[in-house]
């Protein structure tokens, strides 16, 4: 993530908590990828689990950018 768009989450997560949970949720996804990319061997399920958790970390980063791009507009309108 950017510089910029951190200090947006940083400036607006407080008072939207759509925002704060996607953030939350990313950063639990991107530990729970980790987990499971770190490993030697994944069973078919844990394949099957892996394209999930990337799926709906990417349907969150792209809901955290559309959220993003509202704040942007907002301060660049002033």
């Amino acid at each position: 993530m950017e510089h910029a768009d951190l200090l947006l989450v940083e400036q607006y997560g407080g008072e939207d908590a759509e925002l704060r949970t996607l953030i939350e949720q990313h950063r639990a996804y991107e530990r729970d990828l980790e987990a499971m990319m770190g490993r030697d061997w994944l069973s078919p399920v844990e394949h099957q689990q892996l394209r999930v958790l990337k799926k709906r970390k990417l349907r969150g980063r792209d809901r955290i950018e559309e959220i993003l791009r509202g704040y942007r507009r907002r301060v660049a309108e002033g």
